[in-house]
């Protein structure tokens, strides 16, 4: 199976560097410029299908690639980002302010330990490995672009290749931008990561 992988264009919350988590927040004028151009550049490929985390920044991102191709993209909550819980809407510092002796735990380990009322990277990895192996059974030897958030891509691209989840971080997922795998019964490899070519124009 060929996977391209996509996160979602730009938010105002990502500008303000706000941990968005499943809080359903919207693209803006950048977001929608990227994802037009994203869905120009997969204009030429065969897509067979396509799943989407069911938050409204992912599923415009997904709308806009599934045009070109008439398909309706699938919606499935376990595409969703990592739960932040209580800390959604907050900022790197508004968070360690928040709680300081959790929030330096949770960042040392947040494979086992959650944010207040959120979910831990294991939780994460579970849920979209779990989504994963569905698809892989249901289109072996075709072609499907998973549009999600950038912990769930990371998490997935590290499971995936079989690297360590707690090195999950040293995948690089930009909004908007273009990864591709080759995914076997038995692992992956890797033909392209964080590509942002098609979207010069947008910066």
């Amino acid at each position: 199976m060929k996977l391209f992988l996509t996160r979602h264009g730009q938010t105002d919350w990502n500008i303000a560097r706000r941990y968005q988590g499943h809080s359903d927040t919207a693209l803006n004028q950048v977001g929608i410029l990227q994802t037009e151009q994203l869905a120009e550049r997969l204009s030429s490929e065969t897509i067979h299908a396509i799943y989407s985390s069911d938050l409204t920044r992912a599923m415009t991102t997904a709308k806009s690639v599934a045009a070109f191709h008439g398909i309706e993209p699938h919606a499935d909550m376990r595409w969703r980002e990592l739960s932040f819980g209580d800390w959604e809407g907050m900022t790197y510092e508004e968070m360690s302010a928040h709680s300081p002796e959790l929030f330096a735990a949770w960042m040392k380990d947040s494979l086992n330990i959650s944010t207040p009322n959120g979910e831990t990277h294991h939780q994460l990895a579970e849920r979209v490995t779990t989504a994963l192996h569905e698809i892989k059974k249901k289109h072996a030897d075709q072609t499907v672009l998973i549009v999600s958030h950038s912990g769930a891509l990371q998490t997935l691209i590290a499971a995936t290749l079989g690297v360590d989840l707690s090195r999950y971080w040293q995948f690089r997922v930009s909004q908007a931008s273009l990864s591709e795998l080759n995914v076997f019964e038995d692992g992956a490899i890797i033909n392209l990561l964080n590509d942002i070519s098609h979207l010069e124009r947008a910066k």
